[in-house]
């Protein structure tokens, strides 16, 4: 585990650079990672956001489908708020581990 400093805050994060601890995470330092990822958030993607860690802290398995159910954004919109890979790039921004379902 490595730590690394985003907006100003030090964090643990894993070798593809996802964040190991999530109560480390805040707006500033998922807007800042999203920059990184040529994403701009707005009110929508921190819906999006908010929902990713909700369920990772239930201990639920995230995946496309479930953001698509979740009431927030359908699966269309999702790939369109989060591109170049939806559930992987939310995951990262969210401050949650790499989905097992994301290669």
């Amino acid at each position: 585990m490595a730590e690394q400093i985003i907006a100003g805050f030090t964090v643990d994060v894993s070798a593809d650079g996802y964040m190991t601890n999530p109560s480390q995470w805040n707006k500033e330092i998922a807007i800042e990672m999203a920059k990184e990822l040529n994403t701009e958030l707005g009110e929508k993607h921190f819906a999006v956001l908010e929902f990713l860690r909700k369920v990772q802290m239930e201990g639920q398995q995230l995946t496309i489908r479930k953001v698509g159910t979740s009431g927030i954004v359908d699966i269309k919109e999702f790939y369109q708020l989060f591109p170049g890979g939806p559930l992987k790039n939310a995951s990262k921004i969210a401050g949650i581990p790499k989905p097992t379902s994301c290669v």
